[in-house]
């Protein structure tokens, strides 16, 4: 077992990978703590805002890609590729995916106020979702998205460079 976290822990992909995301996540709850006056310990490790972790990560691990084993190398080519997916998604599916959702809680919101519980009680689905609310801090936007990925990209040049 101490030979696999050795390995683990030698990885510098996955060690610049990891340490985007923490970072990425510690700025973000800095950042919403000062926006809103208050701390929310969830946003620790939570979706959305600025910057944002996927961005932060896969940029890392692409950078790491490049000063480890070459531009030209697969390596480089396969986190390249998947840091350009999942920044693209991050702005396109999930931000709407979080729109949707903040659509949603407004609907929910107001047939809670005007008292249309019981057309809720009698479908299943609907009803499972009168006393929670869906995800709205879902997907980024093109700067929280960039700002992630600069992090990256400074992570990476500061623990291999």
């Amino acid at each position: 077992m101490n030979s696999i976290l050795k390995a683990l822990l030698n990885n510098k992909i996955l060690m610049c990978g990891a340490c985007g995301w923490a970072a990425a996540q510690v700025i973000k709850t800095i950042i919403y703590a000062w926006m809103h006056r208050g701390i929310r310990w969830e946003r620790l490790v939570g979706d959305g805002g600025m910057p944002s972790g996927h961005s932060a990560t896969v940029s890392a691990m692409a950078s790491a890609s490049a000063f480890v084993y070459g531009f030209s190398s697969f390596e480089f080519a396969v986190t390249c590729m998947l840091a350009i997916i999942v920044m693209h998604d991050a702005m396109g599916v999930r931000m709407e995916t979080g729109r949707q959702g903040k659509v949603l809680n407004e609907m929910i919101d107001f047939f809670r106020t005007e008292g249309f519980v019981e057309a809720f009680k009698k479908n299943d689905r609907m009803y499972e979702f009168w006393e929670a609310s869906l995800k709205e801090l879902v997907g980024h936007t093109p700067l929280q998205v960039t700002a992630g990925c600069m992090l990256g990209i400074l992570i990476a040049c500061l623990m291999l460079l």
